[in-house]
């Protein structure tokens, strides 16, 4: 099946973005087609075991009210939040963490780019999440990090955070240290899932190089703008990364030290691995269009020089076949018994003679 030309999905909705021109900041406005949210906490204390079913929770939750519970509870928490249609729960949510009303309206304003922000008792952290299905989609994820919390709040469902959940599940001591490692953990995965993505394309541009050389069409070239199209969109999502990551290790934060800044230090170093992939993806669809185009030329050369060698063969045959076309009445040969196959003879040995001059000239 032939791909169409790309247009991105989620990426650039400035249609459904909820912006009131005008409007105070701080303001909170809802995308009315964004899904209801779904939350889900974990609760778990810094020395908390898989055998310690007291020392870890797991819940679905509908309330404000019931996360404040928890939170009072355990010693961190973190609250996924799926979905940004609820304004009041939303709104009630940055109350109970003192979160700034301009960090809830990047929340909710999805076409944020990658960044890092510091609030009086929070760090405030955006990300593009890239995935690709039957065809590639991105959403905002928004997280919080502060004393004993992390927030994350998801457009979609599907995400790269089952991993993590799974360490904590199993109780895996590191994950269980804090809630710095657990939000360096979230943005760690966030990063190694642009990895199999682009494997993906890794595949896809391997294949595209061997139709490239053998039958390209058409379809060829499209597919090829698409992949290019893509890779730039994926470009546009973990280029600021690079940005955030920086922000938070040279400012003076409180929010990762000692070894957590070191584990930044190598995730930054997977964002800008994924960059040089990235580029150099980019940089083969570009080449596998050139060569396309270039195979194309070479294909149409073929066929001209195949058209010249056969009228630079006809012209002299053309000649001869014109002069004795005509109807003069004293015309040598004419009345001569072998002057036709004389002059078939002749148009004959001219040709043979052409094919072998064009052989020994190596055109042919």
């Amino acid at each position: 099946m032939a791909t169409q030309w790309w247009k991105p999905k989620g990426f650039l909705r400035n249609a459904g973005r909820p912006i009131t021109p005008g409007a105070a900041p701080g303001t909170l406005i809802v995308d009315p087609k964004a899904a209801r949210p779904e939350v889900r906490v974990f609760g778990y204390g810094p020395e908390s075991r898989p055998e310690d079913t007291d020392k870890y929770e797991e819940r679905i939750v509908d309330s404000v009210e019931e996360i404040a519970a928890l939170r009072d509870k355990w010693p961190c928490i973190w609250v996924d939040v799926v979905g940004l249609g609820d304004l009041e729960f939303i709104e009630k949510l940055g109350d109970l963490f003192q979160l700034h009303r301009l960090a809830l309206e990047d929340v909710l304003n999805v076409n944020q780019r990658s960044k890092a922000e510091e609030y009086d008792n929070s760090l405030f952290m955006v990300m593009r999440f890239v995935t690709l299905e039957e065809e590639l989609s991105s959403e905002q994820i928004s997280l919080f990090l502060g004393d004993g919390f992390v927030l994350s709040f998801q457009e979609l469902e599907g995400d790269s955070f089952e991993g993590v959940r799974d360490r904590l599940r199993k109780g895996r001591r590191r994950i269980r240290s804090g809630s710095d490692y657990l939000a360096y953990a979230l943005l760690d995965s966030m990063v190694d899932f642009i990895f199999p993505l682009l494997d993906k394309y890794s595949d896809r541009l391997e294949n595209l190089e061997e139709e490239v050389l053998t039958d390209p069409g058409k379809a060829t070239l499209t597919r090829l703008h698409s992949i290019k199209h893509e890779l730039m969109t994926i470009r546009r999502a973990v280029w600021p990364v690079r940005e955030l990551l920086n922000t938070i290790l040279h400012d003076d934060t409180e929010y990762f030290q000692g070894e957590n800044a070191l584990f930044l230090r190598d995730c930054q170093d997977h964002a800008l691995q994924a960059m040089e992939m990235i580029e150099h993806y980019r940089e083969m669809a570009s080449g596998l269009i050139d060569a396309y185009l270039s195979s194309l030329s070479n294909r149409m050369n073929d066929v001209m020089r195949v058209l010249t060698l056969i009228a630079t063969i006809f012209i002299p045959l053309s000649f001869i076949a014109g002069l004795y076309g005509m109807n003069f009445k004293y015309m040598p040969e004419l009345e001569s018994r072998y002057g036709y196959p004389a002059v078939l003879f002749l148009m004959a040995s001219v040709a043979f003679g052409f094919l072998v001059y064009l052989k020994r000239k190596k055109w042919l």
